[in-house]
């Protein structure tokens, strides 16, 4: 019971917003997002951030993960590792994706919690929702109907992250955000032709310039986009201005694309002059997910990148770095 009086007495004094002293753990810094917050950070006057890499901090591994947080005494988390991947990788390694991303999330919100942390950040996925919720998507439909099966392993363990989170706070006055952001792409995503997400997979068949290129389904699904170094805005500006109570948050683009059109968009920026087939055999996923973002819009925040604008600094940014690992 004293552990339980003294973590709530401890974390009811922590409302402070950041300052550029503030000791701030990034984990996940190499990939989509957490590469994006970083840059934001540092282009903010953050000055103390902490990017441990795999080889040095093990989030799997409770042990490792408690003697970091003891170690460096952190006031804030961006918790934006995760096992990703698009619908193929989903739904070929659910076992995977489920216990790696229950792991790390548990292992960092129970740490955290432990060691003192002032406020954790943490990032979902629209994936969360019902196949079938109403649309636009509010925070509302949680949990009120089945998953879509290709990717439920990875709604369940992000569904169990927010939860545990908001139990935390219940129970120990752990302050938390919760982000459910739309699709996000951008630099340093995975651009593996089958295992990557719906964007940067389209870029590298269409930059191989092979004769035909072949994706899953119809084309009809509609799907919103965000680009990281927005998602990455919003974020930052969420530590500093969001209820702090494991509160959920929609984030999206507010812009609604099928993946066909999205097909023929990438196609262009990148001059791809050959076939494009469906095979209709293979699923679509969730036929329509445009977010309800109000909520979030409504402290102020906003989206800046147009999906065009976004789709071609990524490829500019994919060309570049198949450049560089080329020479």
């Amino acid at each position: 019971m004293k552990c339980v009086v003294t973590s709530l007495t401890m974390n009811s004094q922590m409302n402070e917003k950041m300052n550029p002293n503030s000791k701030i753990l990034v984990v996940g810094s190499n990939g989509l997002v957490g590469s994006a917050i970083v840059r934001k950070l540092k282009g903010l006057g953050y000055l103390n951030i902490l990017t441990p890499k795999r080889n040095e901090l093990n989030l799997i591994n409770q042990i490792e993960v408690r003697d970091y947080f003891l170690k460096n005494k952190i006031d804030y988390v961006f918790d934006a590792a995760a096992k990703v991947g698009g619908i193929n990788a989903n739904n070929t390694y659910p076992g995977e994706f489920i216990y790696e991303n229950i792991m790390i999330q548990t292992n960092l919100i129970h740490e955290a919690y432990l060691s003192g942390v002032k406020k954790f950040l943490f990032l979902g996925s629209v994936c969360i929702y019902p196949k079938f919720a109403p649309v636009p998507v509010k925070e509302t439909s949680l949990m009120t109907d089945h998953l879509e099966p290709t990717n439920d392993a990875y709604a369940v363990a992000k569904i169990s992250g927010i939860k545990m989170l908001e139990a935390y706070h219940k129970q120990y006055g752990f302050k938390s955000t919760c982000l459910m952001p739309c699709n996000i792409y951008g630099p340093n995503d995975n651009f593996h032709s089958e295992n990557g997400h719906v964007i940067p997979s389209m870029i590298t068949k269409f930059h191989r310039q092979t004769d035909e290129v072949v994706f899953w389904g119809d084309g009809s699904p509609l799907r919103e986009f965000i680009h990281c170094d927005d998602l990455a805005d919003a974020i930052v500006f969420s530590m500093n201005n969001c209820l702090d109570d494991a509160t959920l948050y929609n984030i999206g683009s507010g812009y609604n694309i099928s993946i066909a059109d999205l097909c023929k968009k990438i196609a262009a920026i990148v001059n791809y002059s050959g076939k494009i087939k469906w095979n209709t055999d293979m699923p679509n996923g969730t036929p329509n997910r445009p977010l309800d973002s109000s909520k979030f819009y409504s402290l102020g925040w906003k989206p800046k990148i147009n999906l065009t604008e976004g789709i071609r600094d990524t490829y500019n940014w994919y060309c570049e770095k198949t450049y560089t690992q080329s020479r």
